[in-house]
Protein backbone atom coordinates (compact mmCIF):
# COMPACT_ATOMS: atom_id res chain seq x y z
CA UNK A 1 0.00 0.00 0.00
CA UNK A 2 1.53 3.20 -1.02
CA UNK A 3 1.46 6.42 1.39
CA UNK A 4 -0.87 9.16 0.59
CA UNK A 5 2.18 11.33 -0.17
CA UNK A 6 3.37 8.33 -3.11
CA UNK A 7 -0.37 7.89 -4.08
CA UNK A 8 -0.53 11.58 -4.55
CA UNK A 9 2.68 11.92 -6.74
CA UNK A 10 2.16 9.21 -8.57
CA UNK A 11 -0.98 10.03 -9.61
CA UNK A 12 0.21 13.48 -10.83
CA UNK A 13 2.64 12.07 -12.47
CA UNK A 14 0.85 9.57 -14.55
CA UNK A 15 -1.77 11.97 -15.30
CA UNK A 16 0.50 14.76 -16.44
CA UNK A 17 2.30 12.67 -18.87
CA UNK A 18 -0.76 10.73 -20.34
CA UNK A 19 -3.81 12.82 -19.88
CA UNK A 20 -4.12 14.23 -23.33
CA UNK A 21 -2.42 11.01 -25.32
CA UNK A 22 -6.04 9.44 -23.44
CA UNK A 23 -8.21 12.51 -24.53
CA UNK A 24 -7.36 11.73 -27.89
CA UNK A 25 -7.91 8.45 -27.71
CA UNK A 26 -11.17 8.77 -26.51
CA UNK A 27 -11.88 11.68 -29.24
CA UNK A 28 -10.80 9.58 -31.86
CA UNK A 29 -13.25 6.93 -30.29
CA UNK A 30 -16.51 9.54 -29.53
CA UNK A 31 -15.88 12.78 -32.13
CA UNK A 32 -16.80 14.87 -29.23
CA UNK A 33 -13.45 16.37 -27.35
CA UNK A 34 -16.32 17.21 -24.35
CA UNK A 35 -17.09 14.32 -23.93
CA UNK A 36 -13.01 12.31 -24.64
CA UNK A 37 -11.91 15.06 -21.37
CA UNK A 38 -15.31 13.76 -19.43
CA UNK A 39 -14.47 10.71 -19.97
CA UNK A 40 -10.86 10.64 -19.04
CA UNK A 41 -11.56 12.22 -16.05
CA UNK A 42 -13.97 9.81 -15.25
CA UNK A 43 -11.24 7.05 -15.46
CA UNK A 44 -8.87 8.70 -13.36
CA UNK A 45 -10.94 9.53 -10.81
CA UNK A 46 -11.45 5.99 -10.51
CA UNK A 47 -8.08 5.40 -11.07
CA UNK A 48 -7.66 7.75 -7.99
CA UNK A 49 -10.00 5.43 -5.84
CA UNK A 50 -8.29 2.02 -6.61
CA UNK A 51 -4.82 3.29 -6.77
CA UNK A 52 -3.59 0.54 -4.23
CA UNK A 53 -4.99 -1.69 -6.36
CA UNK A 54 -3.87 -1.12 -10.18
CA UNK A 55 -0.68 -2.44 -10.23
CA UNK A 56 0.25 -0.63 -13.67
CA UNK A 57 -2.04 2.37 -14.50
CA UNK A 58 -1.46 3.19 -18.70
CA UNK A 59 -2.65 -0.11 -19.90
CA UNK A 60 -5.73 0.05 -16.75
CA UNK A 61 -6.06 3.60 -18.17
CA UNK A 62 -6.16 3.09 -21.58
CA UNK A 63 -8.33 -0.16 -21.47
CA UNK A 64 -11.21 2.20 -19.18
CA UNK A 65 -11.10 5.21 -21.93
CA UNK A 66 -11.77 2.16 -24.68
CA UNK A 67 -14.45 0.37 -22.21
CA UNK A 68 -16.35 3.83 -21.18
CA UNK A 69 -16.14 4.83 -24.66
CA UNK A 70 -17.72 2.14 -25.96
CA UNK A 71 -20.07 2.14 -23.36
CA UNK A 72 -20.81 5.90 -24.41
CA UNK A 73 -21.08 4.64 -28.38
CA UNK A 74 -23.78 2.03 -27.81
CA UNK A 75 -26.42 4.75 -25.39
CA UNK A 76 -25.98 7.54 -28.53
CA UNK A 77 -27.06 4.52 -30.64
CA UNK A 78 -30.03 3.42 -28.58
CA UNK A 79 -30.62 7.35 -27.94
CA UNK A 80 -30.76 7.80 -31.92
CA UNK A 81 -32.63 4.82 -32.17
CA UNK A 82 -35.43 6.21 -30.07
CA UNK A 83 -34.84 10.20 -31.28
CA UNK A 84 -37.40 11.35 -33.21
CA UNK A 85 -35.25 14.16 -34.64
CA UNK A 86 -32.85 13.38 -37.40
CA UNK A 87 -29.25 14.92 -35.97
CA UNK A 88 -25.82 14.58 -38.05
CA UNK A 89 -22.96 14.03 -36.24
CA UNK A 90 -21.40 17.21 -34.59
CA UNK A 91 -19.79 19.24 -37.14
CA UNK A 92 -16.03 18.77 -37.16
CA UNK A 93 -13.38 22.20 -37.13
CA UNK A 94 -12.13 22.66 -40.48
CA UNK A 95 -9.11 20.29 -41.45
CA UNK A 96 -6.25 21.71 -43.94
CA UNK A 97 -6.46 20.10 -47.25
CA UNK A 98 -4.19 17.01 -46.74
CA UNK A 99 -5.81 15.94 -43.55
CA UNK A 100 -9.24 15.75 -45.19
CA UNK A 101 -9.43 12.94 -47.08
CA UNK A 102 -7.71 10.83 -44.46
CA UNK A 103 -10.14 12.17 -42.08
CA UNK A 104 -12.66 11.51 -44.36
CA UNK A 105 -12.10 8.10 -44.75
CA UNK A 106 -11.41 7.54 -41.07
CA UNK A 107 -15.11 8.45 -40.11
CA UNK A 108 -15.75 5.69 -42.06
CA UNK A 109 -13.95 2.60 -39.98
CA UNK A 110 -16.06 1.45 -37.20
CA UNK A 111 -15.16 3.10 -33.63
CA UNK A 112 -13.12 -0.26 -32.99
CA UNK A 113 -11.27 0.28 -35.96
CA UNK A 114 -10.56 4.15 -35.51
CA UNK A 115 -9.33 2.65 -32.13
CA UNK A 116 -6.71 0.46 -33.22
CA UNK A 117 -5.58 2.50 -35.27
CA UNK A 118 -4.81 5.20 -33.54
CA UNK A 119 -3.06 2.88 -30.50
CA UNK A 120 -1.13 1.22 -33.38
CA UNK A 121 -0.32 4.80 -35.55
CA UNK A 122 -0.22 7.04 -32.93
CA UNK A 123 0.51 5.52 -29.92
CA UNK A 124 3.44 3.17 -31.77
CA UNK A 125 1.95 0.26 -29.27
CA UNK A 126 3.05 -3.29 -30.16
CA UNK A 127 -0.28 -5.86 -31.30
CA UNK A 128 -0.06 -7.19 -27.12
CA UNK A 129 -1.02 -3.54 -25.75
CA UNK A 130 -3.47 -3.09 -27.95
CA UNK A 131 -5.35 -6.07 -27.50
CA UNK A 132 -4.96 -5.55 -23.30
CA UNK A 133 -6.67 -2.04 -24.11
CA UNK A 134 -9.20 -3.44 -25.89
CA UNK A 135 -9.75 -6.83 -24.21
CA UNK A 136 -9.46 -9.17 -26.98
CA UNK A 137 -6.90 -11.28 -28.70
CA UNK A 138 -3.68 -10.14 -30.82
CA UNK A 139 -4.91 -11.94 -33.69
CA UNK A 140 -8.05 -10.11 -33.62
CA UNK A 141 -5.78 -6.67 -33.21
CA UNK A 142 -4.26 -7.88 -36.03
CA UNK A 143 -7.52 -8.95 -37.68
CA UNK A 144 -8.80 -4.97 -37.32
CA UNK A 145 -5.47 -3.15 -38.37
CA UNK A 146 -5.67 -5.23 -41.42
CA UNK A 147 -8.91 -4.19 -42.57
CA UNK A 148 -8.83 -1.35 -40.97
CA UNK A 149 -6.01 -0.33 -43.50
CA UNK A 150 -7.68 -1.99 -46.73
CA UNK A 151 -10.77 0.01 -45.38
CA UNK A 152 -8.84 2.91 -45.71
CA UNK A 153 -6.60 2.34 -48.94
CA UNK A 154 -10.12 1.94 -50.40
CA UNK A 155 -11.32 5.11 -49.65
CA UNK A 156 -8.38 6.94 -50.15
CA UNK A 157 -8.18 5.11 -53.57
CA UNK A 158 -12.05 6.79 -54.14
CA UNK A 159 -10.89 10.22 -53.50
Amino acid sequence: MQTPAHAEATFDAVYAAHYVVLVRLAYVTTGSRQVAEDVVQEVFIEWLRRIDDVREPVPYLRRAVVSRCTSWLRRRIVERRHSSADQGPPPLPPPDGTTTAVRAALTRLSHRQRSVVFLRYYLDLPVDEIAAALGCRPGTVRSLLHRSLSALQEHLDDE
